[in-house]
């Protein structure tokens, strides 16, 4: 739990300070800025995803192992990861 909780303060910082460069130096590579942010976005909702399938008081995902959340959580950071430098091009 805690190390979710850790990531999603790390992406959110990430994001942040991806803001303030494109603020300063501006958007030529549109594609990139776009990236970035949803490289950021997408890795906070997969590590909220895997925390509330881990949560040992969620009763709606008690049937679901925390290695078989763990692996999807991975496998999809990985699609993900393919579809954004997909779209840097």
């Amino acid at each position: 739990m805690k190390g979710s909780r850790m990531a999603c303060r790390n992406v959110s910082k990430s994001l942040a300070l991806l803001v303030v460069y494109v603020s300063l130096v501006g958007t030529f590579p549109f594609n990139s800025f776009l990236s970035g942010v949803l490289s950021c976005v997408g890795t906070a909702v997969l590590a909220v995803s895997l925390r509330i399938q881990v949560n040992k008081e969620n009763k709606e995902f008690k049937d679901i192992a925390p290695e078989r959340a763990f692996a999807d959580f991975v496998l999809s950071n990985v699609v993900l990861h393919l579809v954004i430098m997909n779209f840097l091009g």
